[in-house]
């Protein structure tokens, strides 16, 4: 079923909407949040809650032309909040890592206001992206989005974890050079 079908079905409240979302994309997104949380019994509840997110924000919002994306966005943000939960005492080395990695070019505003500039930023960094190659969005998006490690990310496309990595740093500096050009203070 194609996604403006299964929109169609969010829309007039269906629940079939929730099945064939679940057909068509119940894997991929259990693979995004068991990369997150690392707990197939979490996954699974991310999936499920995404669903139900979906059901409960379509509409307003119309996926249609994205539907994946959408169902995506939902996933990695309820297993970030489960890792976040899960770790309250102890945070995930790992996660912290990221974190660390990205803090180094992006800047972050804790305040209410920063949410336009945070949304701004979020364009400055998609257009960054587009001046890479394929293989370098590939790494840094699978590694910063989905949260891949360096190894799975070298397994998928057939090279070494050296060049994952030199990938990773020479993006991030790339990054943090264009953010400074477009007048972010880092």
């Amino acid at each position: 079923m194609e996604d403006g079908e299964i929109v169609e079905l969010f829309r007039r409240r269906e629940e079939a909407a929730v099945g064939h979302a679940a057909q068509k994309y119940g894997a991929r997104l259990r693979a995004i949040a068991y990369g997150i949380t690392g707990d197939g019994q979490t996954a699974e509840e991310c999936e499920n809650d995404t669903y139900l997110e979906a059901w409960e924000s379509i509409p307003p919002h119309d996926p249609t032309g994205y539907l994946f994306a959408y169902l995506a966005r939902i996933t990695r943000h309820l297993a970030l909040n489960a890792c976040r939960r899960r770790s309250a005492q102890k945070r995930r080395a790992e996660f912290t890592e990221l974190t660390a990695e990205m803090e180094e070019c992006i800047p972050a505003p804790d305040d209410t206001a920063g949410r336009l500039e945070a949304q701004e930023l979020g364009r400055a960094i998609d257009r960054y992206l587009r001046t890479l190659s394929e293989e370098k969005q590939i790494i840094f998006v699978r590694r910063y989005w989905y949260l891949d490690p360096v190894e799975a990310i070298a397994r998928r496309l057939g090279v070494g974890q050296s060049k994952v990595k030199m990938t990773l740093l020479r993006c991030r500096e790339g990054l943090r050079e264009y953010l400074m050009k477009e007048g972010y203070d880092l």
